[in-house]
């Protein structure tokens, strides 16, 4: 058995408590490994966990520890955790140390690999070997992002011709899950409208090639998102903010787009086929919507875990052999800041990544 740092959440009494704590690892057992993680990234996925809505300006923070309140609603609406420590970190990568005795577990001791834990900040990691990517020469910090952003990225363009769309609408496009998917709809002849706020965040998204870009700042938004579902056929949507109106923009403009092409008035509206999957909360507000689709409109939810599950072992292996062989160009990361356990849990570096601005993702490095 082996010890070592790991971090863990915990809501009680109305407080977040985010500590490091030293833990005992088991020895892995059946097709079980034990990863010596060197590399971990902070997704937006890992946050709802990590920070939530507690007020992290007014929180308590000491060595390898930050304790803040969590306001209502969301206090209540997360009863199930109360007083459970949860590991934290979906991914990340690191060397394979130790192995059960199943053969796939066994072939990976001593290399370095890839893997999605649940409890990846943290210095070591049981994992199941057949959620495991060897990385051979690739670094444990080119592939800590080897699995969350990518599959995700991937899932939604297998979606889209599973759902027989040949486009696809994206908002907040210019993260670096936006900016993978620009990469894969042009490899895969899918077209893409993305749904950005700023002017350098179109300028980026151009350099990359990206042909329908549309800025939610500029006065015209409604104009510019017309014009590139008229150019494309986008009738299928994925929206990681999930509050405001952002769905409801891109509804709005479907059904304008859709109405345009009808032959004959109807009072009910186009009966062409619109849908939006909303995959996480980057806005943690209601959802807007307004009654001005049509009656042929569909709002979902999108996870990769239960999408992996549907897509089945032959789909999810080839998504996975793709990311590998892309890891270092489509499925590229790039980080603004590397920190170790107890330098994550900073003022500074907290109130910092809970912002989730696009281009300055967190790697953590558990090793320091």
């Amino acid at each position: 058995m082996r010890s070592g740092k790991q971090l863990f959440s915990k809501l009680a009494d109305g407080k977040l408590i985010v500590e490091i704590v030293t833990t005992s690892y088991p020895d892995p057992v059946g097709n079980q490994v034990l990863v010596q993680m060197e590399a971990a990234p902070i997704n937006p996925s890992d946050l709802a966990l990590l920070t939530s809505a507690a007020d992290l300006e007014n929180a308590e923070y000491s060595d390898g520890k930050f304790v803040a309140s969590m306001p209502e609603p969301f206090f209540s609406a997360q009863k199930g955790r109360h007083g459970l420590s949860l590991p934290v970190g979906n991914e990340g990568a690191g060397t394979v140390i130790a192995a059960g005795e199943g053969d796939a577990a066994q072939a990976l001791v001593g290399q370095r690999v890839a893997c999605v834990p649940g409890s990846a900040y943290s210095q070591y990691c049981i994992a199941e070997a057949t959620m495991c990517l060897p990385l051979g020469d690739i670094s444990s910090e080119d592939g800590a992002s080897a699995f969350v952003n990518p599959m995700t990225a991937l899932g939604f363009a297998e979606t889209a011709r599973m759902e027989g769309h040949n486009a696809i609408i994206h908002t907040a496009a210019a993260s670096n899950l936006g900016q993978m998917l620009v990469k894969i709809c042009q490899e895969d002849n899918i077209a893409l409208v993305n749904i950005v706020r700023k002017a350098e965040h179109v300028e980026l998204l151009s350099n990359l090639g990206a042909s329908h870009i549309v800025n939610s700042s500029d006065e015209d938004f409604s104009n510019q998102m017309r014009r590139a579902i008229e150019n494309t056929g986008a009738f299928l949507g994925f929206d990681p903010i999930g509050g405001g109106q952002a769905v409801d923009s891109c509804f709005r403009a479907m059904e304008q787009v859709a109405v345009k092409r009808m032959d004959e008035y109807s009072r009910y509206g186009s009966n062409q086929e619109k849908k939006m999957y909303i995959y996480g909360r980057l806005d943690t507000g209601p959802t807007v919507l307004t009654p001005a689709y049509g009656f042929g409109w569909t709002l979902s939810g999108w996870l990769l875990f239960p999408y992996l599950q549907q897509a089945g072992i032959e789909t999810t292996a080839r998504m996975r052999q793709r990311v590998l062989d892309g890891l270092t160009s489509t499925f590229a990361s790039s980080y603004k800041s590397r920190v170790n356990l107890e330098e994550m849990l900073t003022r500074e570096a907290v109130t910092d990544y809970r912002r989730m601005k696009t281009g300055e993702k967190y790697l953590v490095t558990p090793q320091g």
